[in-house]
């Protein structure tokens, strides 16, 4: 029987967790129609696998995104005539070609963090403090239990949104409050 004052997805995890997955999808997609150049979600993942391996051949590429070669090679394609990205040969090996973000590349993957924290933020801030903390352990807890069912692709998720900022993790905390968790 649901408890008073609380919504059914309250007792049903996996609905909440899908709707707060929905809703983390729109927040992601807000503010995005001013950045430049416009990228569609298959070029982002592009961009975000070569930004966690910088150097990555097409294959590795490839199979990074779950497409064939000529796919990524198109994609590619559309990307470095955007100025995002750059592919050169290989330096030992003649065969291989890399490719890397460009300054522009790297310039548009920080600017949509930004406006994810700032998205972010601004939910959060609306929160009260004790619902933040309870957030952030229960996904805490989401992450490790993850973790335990799919390691090499949490460790790699984990990697490429690491984002730094004078050396360390920047948290999505609304303005004065303390991180009391790491302590």
């Amino acid at each position: 029987m649901p408890r008073p004052c609380r919504s059914p997805a309250y007792e049903d995890p996996v609905a909440a967790l899908a709707a707060a997955a929905e809703l983390l999808a729109v927040l992601h997609a807000r503010g995005q129609d001013g950045v430049t150049p416009a990228v569609s979600p298959s070029q982002l993942r592009a961009l975000l696998a070569v930004e966690g391996a910088e150097g990555v051949n097409l294959r590795t590429l490839s199979t990074v995104l779950g497409s064939g070669p000529p796919s990524v090679t198109r994609l590619c394609d559309r990307l470095e005539a955007m100025g995002l990205l750059t592919r050169s040969p290989h330096p030992s090996k003649r065969r291989e070609v890399e490719v890397r973000l460009t300054p522009r590349g790297r310039a548009l993957l920080e600017e949509r963090r930004a406006i994810h924290r700032r998205e972010l933020t601004a939910v959060l801030g609306r929160m009260a403090p004790e619902a933040v903390e309870a957030l952030v352990t229960g996904l805490e807890a989401l992450r490790e239990a993850a973790a335990e069912a799919h390691p090499a692709e949490v460790a790699a998720v984990a990697e490429e949104t690491s984002v730094t900022e004078g050396g360390g993790p920047v948290p999505v905390r609304p303005p004065g409050m303390t991180d009391s968790l790491s302590s």
